[in-house]
């Protein structure tokens, strides 16, 4: 099966791109490409489509503020000053012209503009597959809107035309509820279209929409909801559990039978773009180079020295894992004990980070081969990001029977068992809790099964933990972050509490 590549078709919306993509709140009514020159066939169509797809490239710094703002991870970095979007955020210290929360914003709305130009013209040709196209447009717009959503709660909400300069100076928050109601609509609308399988690996499938709806009803509180769809998803029998869990994120794993739906990236072009205000771009997945370890050399090592070294794991996270857990070395690699068990490799490794906890990131190390051979190789890693697996489908559907109108504790117990055996190679683990204990139990082994994998803030902002858990959280402010200074400026929109 072939990898969808995913590319910009940028030249449709922008003119003149060079480092600047955006075309949301930076609106340009000076198109190369008209509506009237480019929809001729449904080449042009799934052309746009990939466009669609590109941005979510560009948002590797998601998981890691879901690592960073959460007990899970450390900022790390150079220094106190390097990256101090990521820094801020680290120490609850935002404020509203945040670099990293701006790119966040930016990348996502600049998806939604790209689904909506396609959506506003999807009546100009007829073409077999087309309702599954946008299928993948529904899904693809519904993500973007939850990454929004979670990170910033009521955002404008716009869906049936591309922005433009007069809209974008006129724009008003939604409410939450609003923008939760048309992510729902657009899975929906996605579930009816959506193929069980893709030709393409990394194109959106009907399952990958139903998790990501079954874990937006999460987020919703709709427990019987949740598990009416995560219980389809379970039932199709397409997907299992790897033997492994750190083989999961080896080159070899990707879009394997654990995988719902996971970020394409690629090193075949060696595109690269250092962008403007800190802004990297290319095919790659920046992510790895920035978790990766400062100046580590050796003998046959898996590892690529120069990583930025940032999402170190904390002291605490590491603690959590038993002995025979086989998910801590999965997602937690320990330099010098590593070095230390490994004489005849003779591991270096130099300048200790801030903030240095002796940890890194296993799941999204920058690994020897996997980059590009020629040119800016630092961004052009092509580890896939593992945006949903069927583990955390399992512990999503644990939790919305254990939280359901009538509990399933029985049928929770089952799914958790199955993420616990993989865990251990055993039973012994297997849960014997119910009712509240048992949803303690759920939350806890999601924080060890997807560890460093960007989802332990938001989890514990959505269960009401994040003030007992996270050193510096205040109620009330830090359950969302600032709206960006600039859609304040443009737009006057709402600023969110505290900011």
């Amino acid at each position: 099966m072939k990898k969808i590549k995913i590319v910009g078709i940028a030249v449709v919306f922008l003119s003149a791109v060079s480092c600047n993509k955006f075309v949301d709140y930076k609106a340009q009514e000076d198109y190369v490409v008209t509506t009237d020159d480019y929809f001729k066939t449904a080449s042009d169509y799934q052309s746009l489509l990939v466009g669609c797809y590109t941005p979510l490239q560009w948002m590797w710094y998601a998981p890691i503020i879901g690592d960073i703002a959460s007990d899970n991870a450390m900022c790390g970095g150079e220094s106190a000053t390097n990256e101090v979007g990521l820094q801020q955020i680290h120490n609850f210290q935002v404020v509203p012209n945040n670099s990293s929360l701006t790119e966040l914003w930016t990348d996502c709305y600049e998806g939604i503009n790209r689904v909506n130009y396609l959506y506003q013209n999807r009546g100009l040709l007829e073409f077999t597959g087309k309702e599954e196209l946008y299928g993948e447009a529904y899904f693809l717009r519904s993500y973007y809107y939850f990454e929004l959503v979670r990170l910033f709660g009521g955002v404008p909400l716009f869906i049936d035309h591309k922005l433009t300069v007069s809209d974008s100076k006129q724009m008003k928050r939604s409410t939450k509820a609003e923008v939760y109601k048309q992510i729902e609509a657009d899975l929906n609308n996605a579930i009816t279209t959506l193929p069980k399988v893709q030709t393409d690996k990394g194109r959106a499938t009907l399952f990958s929409a139903e998790a990501l709806l079954g874990k937006v009803y999460l987020y919703e509180n709709k427990f019987d909801s949740a598990a009416a769809v995560f219980e389809r998803v379970i039932n199709s029998g397409l997907f299992t559990l790897t033997p492994n869990l750190a083989d999961v994120f080896l080159q070899a794993g990707e879009n394997g039978s654990e995988s719902l739906f996971e970020v394409q990236y690629t090193n075949l072009d060696n595109q690269h773009d250092w962008g403007t205000n800190n802004v990297l771009r290319s095919q790659g997945n920046m992510m790895v180079e920035f978790c990766g370890i400062r100046k580590i050399s050796g003998t046959g090592i898996p590892y690529a020295g120069g990583g930025y070294s940032f999402d170190l794991p904390t002291k605490e996270l590491e603690s959590q894992f038993s002995e025979t857990d086989t998910r801590k070395n999965a997602a937690i690699l320990d330099v010098a004990a590593y070095a230390a068990s490994n004489p005849s490799l003779g591991i270096t490794y130099g300048d200790a980070p801030y903030q240095n906890t002796g940890l890194y990131n296993q799941k999204y190390q920058p690994r020897i081969g996997e980059t590009s051979s020629a040119g800016v190789s630092v961004l052009n890693y092509l580890n896939n990001y593992r945006v949903i697996r069927y583990a955390d489908v399992l512990l999503m559907a644990a939790e919305a029977n254990n939280r359901a109108t009538i509990p399933n504790d029985v049928k929770a117990q089952g799914y958790l068992k199955l993420v616990r055996h993989r865990a251990y190679g055993d039973d012994s683990h297997a849960p014997t809790v119910t009712g509240s204990a048992l949803t303690h139990a759920i939350w806890e082994e999601r924080r060890l099964e997807l560890a460093m994998e960007g989802d332990r803030f938001f989890d514990l902002v959505r269960t009401g933990q994040a003030a007992s858990k996270i050193k510096g959280f205040v109620v009330g402010r830090n359950e969302l972050f600032p709206i960006p200074q600039q859609e304040i400026d443009l737009s006057g929109l709402a600023q969110n509490p505290g900011y």
